[in-house]
């Protein structure tokens, strides 16, 4: 017991208060509640991910687009905040010592700092314990737009089917002869499809340059090779397109489920605080 002298007493009289060196804190009850925090985290975001991996498709056209996906990972990264936050600090509450003869004010606010404490153990508990499977909801959007981004890098095969189109740019037409060399000119037209991929944009020589590959190695005339190249360019552009379209989706979509899981965290303080300071009158009814 640490023994404070009134300063406005007089010398005759010395009256003294004690006050009580022992800390307010109930370390033991916090790190209960800290650790069922952690607990049901873990519980949720393990169904949480369940539920977002079966609504999810390799297949075309089926799934949840990755906008929807990255949406409702937030959403239940709140739930989850919510729901792990309110029950720790009721267990915090609910479990710290009682503080006999102090004031009903001084109890509301030890009971909230409780509460507050705990859910920011909790917190660094999941971060530490689980970092990566937390982060792999809120980072599916980043992760979609690195996939993008890599798949740009890797040439236009898989995202214009390259492959498929250069068949078709050098068909051999009815007067054709034999195919010589063909094996080369698309390696050299997917070198050129590369290139466009990188830059934005096919150069007119790249064009000019194609049209006639195309005239001498299919035998149709230059206005059908021309035709044929101005819809190869165009089929490029238009996978181009649908590829930063995508990049730029997955990345706002990243963007706000941050932004979400940033004011679940807030709220979950919230709440924890809330919760503890219920418990703890609960409990002092009780007992």
């Amino acid at each position: 017991m640490e023994t404070i002298i009134n300063p406005r007493a007089d010398a005759g009289s010395m009256p003294l208060m004690s006050a009580p060196s022992k800390s307010a804190a109930s370390w033991p009850a916090i790190f209960a509640g800290a650790f069922v925090a952690a607990g049901a985290t873990l519980i949720l975001v393990a169904l949480g991910s369940g539920v977002g991996f079966a609504s999810i498709s390799p297949w075309q056209n089926r799934g949840v687009s990755v906008t929807t996906f990255a949406m409702t990972t937030a959403i239940w990264l709140i739930v989850t905040q919510w729901i792990s936050a309110g029950l720790g600090g009721y267990i915090a509450g609910r479990l710290r010592t009682r503080w006999i003869g102090t004031h009903v004010h001084e109890v509301f606010f030890r009971d909230t700092a409780h509460g507050l404490v705990t859910w920011a153990v909790a917190t660094v508990l999941v971060a530490a314990v689980a970092t990566s499977t937390l982060m792999s909801g809120v980072g599916a959007g980043t992760r979609a737009v690195g996939e993008v981004a890599a798949a740009g890098v890797q040439g236009a095969a898989g995202a214009a089917n390259s492959a498929y189109s250069i068949d078709k740019l050098f068909r051999p037409g009815a007067s054709a002869g034999a195919a010589s060399g063909i094996a080369d000119a698309r390696a050299e037209t997917g070198h050129i499809l590369a290139n466009a991929m990188a830059t934005g944009s096919m150069p007119d020589a790249d064009r000019a340059y194609l049209v006639d590959q195309v005239v001498q190695r299919t035998g149709i005339p230059k206005a059908e090779a021309q035709t044929r190249v101005d819809n190869f360019a165009a089929a490029v552009a238009d996978a181009q397109t649908k590829l930063k379209a995508e990049a730029d989706a997955a990345r706002k979509a990243a963007s706000q489920a941050s932004i979400y899981l940033a004011l679940s965290l807030l709220v979950g303080a919230f709440i924890a605080s809330v919760a503890a300071a219920l418990g703890g009158r609960l409990r002092d009814e009780h007992i």
